[in-house]
This record gives structure tokens, sequence and C-alpha cells, in this order.
């Protein structure tokens, strides 16, 4: 007789999924039906089919969803995430654009984000990297430096952020992700490489989302390939505005319920952007993401 248990998905592989068991027994299982489609951190309901086998019956409710996208689809990869880990580096240049999108993307799903500005080892072009930064910590968001290759810095910088949470791991590549994750979980032997200065980008080493256990102080971790396709496109215009938290107390001076803060009269966020209370480059990112969107669904 076949035995319903529950368990964790720890990996996706296409039409199949890694399930964690609670005694660390791990399984194959393939989804009963195509509703049943599964994101590495759901919990799920499982039949088990002998020792290495389970049929994937169900998905509990999801705190959240988070997706991956290109102009033509959204693909849902990570779920029941508390922590939104954006790594970025003094060198190479990390893209601001790429930034904003995740941070807008983890605030939309109430997910808190945090910048792990890495290689500070590199202290010429430490003081441009902070600079670059003031305006993300001027809305709020933390900013730890350290150099991922420093297992000191590390354990003191991150780990205390990470106990009893699950945190994903995002970065654009060369920004030292597989490094950093190499020495929080030493067992994970993620595929590190040098960066190329030629190309000024590095070629993203991870293929697949896979959940980790962080040795002795707890907590998970999610690693993912690189950002460049985080996905917003699935998001509605209410939930683009929602990633960016520093509209909400002007919002409330918006002459329309349905204001788009791109063009109306009497907009309490363009009037703060006219008097620099928002800062550009955000209100732009803004206008871009619901331009993508506008584009999307006319595609």
């Amino acid at each position: 007789m076949s035995q319903q248990t529950q368990g964790r998905v720890i990996a996706a592989h296409g039409r199949h999924y890694t399930v964690e068991l609670s005694d660390q027994t791990l399984l194959k299982c393939y989804p009963r039906g195509k509703k049943n489609e599964a994101a590495v951190g759901d919990y799920v309901e499982i039949t088990r089919q002998g020792q290495e086998e389970g049929a994937l019956e169900s998905i509990q409710p999801r705190k959240n969803l988070l997706f991956r996208s290109d102009e033509s689809r959204s693909k849902q990869f990570a779920a029941n995430v508390d922590q939104l880990l954006i790594v970025i580096a003094v060198e190479p240049a990390f893209s601001d654009d790429l930034l904003g999108r995740a941070l807008a993307g983890a605030w939309s799903a109430d997910i808190t984000p945090i910048i792990l500005l890495n290689k500070v080892d590199l202290t010429e072009g430490l003081p441009a990297a902070q600079l670059k930064l003031a305006p993300f910590r001027k809305l709020g968001v933390q900013v730890l430096e350290l150099c991922a290759r420093d297992i000191e810095s590390v354990n003191e910088v991150l780990l205390p952020i990470l106990k009893g949470k699950t945190s994903l791991l995002l970065g654009q590549s060369a920004m030292g992700k597989s490094t950093l994750l190499n020495t929080l979980v030493p067992l994970a032997l993620a595929a590190t490489q040098t960066h190329s200065v030629a190309l000024g980008a590095g070629k993203h080493t991870t293929t697949s989302t896979r959940l980790y256990h962080l040795p002795d102080q707890g907590g998970d971790l999610i690693d993912s390939p690189g950002f460049q396709g985080f996905g917003l496109l699935h998001l509605s215009r209410e939930e683009i505005e929602r990633g960016f938290p520093e509209f909400a107390e002007h919002v409330a001076q918006c002459r329309f319920y349905n204001c788009t803060h791109q063009h109306e009269p009497a907009c309490g966020v363009l009037a703060a952007l006219e008097r620099r209370d928002i800062d550009a480059a955000r209100h732009a990112l803004y206008v871009r993401l619901l331009d993508a969107k506008t584009a999307h669904e006319s595609y």
C-alpha cells in the first residue's frame, strides 16, 4: 500500500523534482497532472512509490513565488523565500538596472532584499561602488560588505542573518556568487571560474536551482542561475508599484485612485519626483517595467 507523506522540493529537473523528507531521505518525484508544477522551496504532499521515487500529489499554500522570465514567458523557480541576497561586486561593474529589478521583485513579493557587496579587498574601486549604492541605502536596503573568499568575513558578516531563514542567492555573472556559495556550503561544490577581464563578464556556472542546508548555524540557501532574466512580467501594475516602496507616502496625494504615476495631472508621485524626493532613475525603471508589461500583454 502506497504511503502519503510531506516533504520539501530541494531541486527541480525539468518535469521531475528532488523532494527531501523530514528524515532527510531524498526522493525523485513526478507530478500528477499539469497543475502540480512545483518550485524549489515548495512544501509538498507526495505518495511514495518504492524506496527512491514518489508522486507529487499537491503543493501546500505558498508564502510567495518567484519567477524568471524572458520576452515570451515566465517560469516559476523559487517559493517560500524570506530573504533575497543580491550579490554584486566592486569589480566588474554591476548593473543598476538589474539590481533595481531584483529589488522590485523582492518588495512586490514581501521578501526582504539584502545587497551583498563582494570583493571589498579591491580597495581602489570600493569608494565608487559604495557611492553607486547610496540611493539603495537611502531606500533602507541593508548593504553588507564582504570578501567571498574570506571564510572569517563571511562567517562574521553573513551567517547571523541567515540563521533560521530561507534565503535566495542571486547574482549577475562574475560577481562571485558561486565562490560565496562554496564558502557557505563547502559540500555544494559549486563550479567557480576566473572572471575574464577582457570580456568584462563571466559565464554563468549554475545551471539549475537548488536548495542547500547551511551547516551548524541553520537556515536554508537557494542558489539559482544569474538574474538577467529575473521575472517581473507576471506582476500586475499594482504589484509593480509595490516594488517601489518610496512611492507609497506620495500615492495618497494623487488625484486619481488608479493613477499610473506617469503623466496624470495632480500626481503625488510625479510631484515628489519633481522635488527630487524620489530618485529619477528609480522612477525611470518603474516606467520601463510598466512599458515591458504592456508590450508583453499585447505580444
